[in-house]
C-alpha cells in the first residue's frame, strides 16, 4: 500500500507530453482504471474539490418582469454544496489525460419579486471536462496546466417558498447560469489539479531510508508516454550507501509485460535490484568454535579436516578446538528469468586454529558460490 502511495504521482503525470527515453530504476505501465482510482480518491473522496467549491458565489441576476410581470432580483446566491460527484478518466495518446468530473451543484440565495421576498434554491447538473497536460519537466518536477476546459450544464431545477417564477424570469435565471458558472468553475478545478500535483509529486520524490545502511533517492527521470491502453513512464532510483557515497547500476532499458486486466506492472531492473541488494545484505563476518555444542555435526567435521593436515605440521594439531569465519566475498547477486530470482551470494569459509600461546594458523581458506534462495 505504501509503495503504491508512493507510485500516486505515476497516475497523475499521465498528463506529460510523450516522450521515449529510458533512464535507470524503475518502469511502469498504469491502467486508466487505476488513475481513475486514485485521481477520484484525490479530488473527490478527500474533499478537497467540495473545500474550493465551498465559497463559490455568483453574480445577481436581475430581471425587469416585462409587461406582465414584476421585476425580479436574485441576490448571494452562493454554492451550498455539491452532490454525487464522479470524476472519469481518458487517456489522450500523445497528449495527456482528460479529466471529467460530473456533479449536483446545490446553490441557495434570496429572492426578490416585487415587494416579496423568498429563499430560492437551484439544483443544476454540471459536467466539466478538462484536458490537462504537464510542462516544464527538470529535475523531477513539472507544472501542470490546463489546455481545455468545457463545462456543460444539463438540467435545471429551481424553487422559491413562495411558488414558480414566471416563465420570462426562469429564463433569464438559465441564461445567467450558462454564462456565468463555466468562467467560475474551471479556475476551480485548474486550482485542484495543481494542489494534486503538488501532493502526489511530494510523495514521489522520496528518499527512502534502508535500515542504517543507507538510502534510495526515487524521483521522476524522464517525460511519461500515454497510448490509448495506458501510462508508461520511468523513475530513477538512486542507492546511497551511508556517507553519500552512490551505488552504480546501468541504464539499460527493460521491457514491460502487458498490461491486460491488470492495474499496475512495475519493472524492476536487474541492476537496479542488485544495487539495492548489496545495500540490504551486509553481514559482518561470523566467527563460531566447531564444538558439538554449535552445531552437532562438528565432531565429524573436525575429524575430516584433521585426516587433511599433512603430517609433518605438529602445530596443526592439539586439543585446540577448530574456528571457522564466514565473511561475503563481493555484492550479492540477484539473476531475473521469467516467473523466477534467484539471490546468488559467494561467501569465504576460513578454517583455523588459534592456540592459547600462539597466533592464528589457517588450516582451510574455501570460497562458496551460488547459495542460491530462489523464489517464483
Amino acid at each position: 500500500v505504501t509503495m503504491l502511495k508512493r507510485f500516486g504521482i505515476i497516475f497523475f503525470c499521465s498528463l506529460l507530453s510523450p516522450s521515449q527515453e529510458v533512464l535507470s530504476g524503475l518502469s511502469c505501465a498504469v491502467s486508466p482504471g487505476a488513475m481513475q482510482n486514485v485521481l477520484s480518491d484525490a479530488i473527490i473522496q478527500n474533499g478537497l474539490l467540495q473545500q474550493h467549491l465551498q465559497g463559490l458565489v455568483l453574480p445577481n441576476i436581475v430581471g425587469d418582469g416585462g409587461l406582465l410581470n414584476s421585476p425580479t432580483s436574485i441576490t448571494g446566491l452562493h454554492l451550498v454544496r455539491s452532490q454525487l460527484p464522479k470524476l472519469s478518466v481518458v487517456l489522450l495518446p500523445g497528449i495527456g489525460v482528460q479529466l471529467t468530473i460530473a456533479a449536483k451543484l446545490e446553490l441557495s440565495g434570496n429572492c426578490l419579486v416585487g415587494l416579496l421576498s423568498n429563499l430560492i434554491d437551484i439544483l443544476v447538473d454540471v459536467n466539466i471536462t478538462a484536458n490537462v497536460k504537464c510542462t516544464n519537466f527538470e529535475s523531477g518536477t513539472v507544472q501542470v496546466v490546463i489546455e481545455d476546459c468545457l463545462c456543460i450544464l444539463g438540467a435545471i431545477k429551481i424553487k422559491i417558498l413562495s411558488g414558480l417564477l414566471s416563465l420570462s424570469v426562469n429564463e433569464i435565471v438559465l441564461n445567467q447560469l450558462r454564462a456565468t458558472l463555466p468562467g467560475l468553475l474551471c479556475p476551480v478545478v485548474d486550482i485542484v489539479i495543481n494542489l494534486v500535483n503538488i501532493q502526489l509529486m511530494g510523495t514521489l520524490n522520496a528518499v527512502i531510508p534502508v535500515g542504517t545502511a543507507g538510502t534510495i533517492h526515487y524521483q521522476l527521470a524522464s517525460l511519461p508516454f500515454t497510448s490509448g491502453l495506458f501510462l508508461g513512464l520511468d523513475l530513477d532510483g538512486a542507492v546511497k550507501q551511508v556517507g553519500g557515497s552512490i551505488i552504480p547500476h546501468d541504464s539499460s532499458a527493460s521491457a514491460l509485460p502487458p498490461l491486460l486486466d491488470k492495474l499496475l506492472v512495475l519493472g524492476l531492473r536487474q541492476s537496479f535490484l542488485n544495487a539495492v541488494l548489496s545495500l540490504l545484505i551486509q553481514i559482518p563476518p561470523q566467527t563460531f568454535t566447531c564444538t558439538p555444542e554449535v552445531f552437532s555435526g562438528a565432531s565429524r567435521l573436525q575429524e575430516a579436516i584433521t585426516t587433511l593436515v599433512p603430517a609433518g605440521c605438529s602445530t596443526c594439531r592439539g586439543t585446540s578446538p577448530l574456528s571457522i569465519k564466514l565473511t561475503l566475498s563481493g555484492n550479492p547477486l540477484i539473476l531475473l528469468e521469467e516467473n523466477k530470482a534467484t539471490v546468488e551470494l559467494s561467501v569465504m569459509i576460513q578454517v583455523f586454529v588459534q592456540h592459547l600461546d600462539g597466533p592464528i594458523l589457517n588450516l582451510l581458506l574455501l570460497k562458496a558460490v551460488s547459495v542460491d534462495v530462489k523464489t517464483s
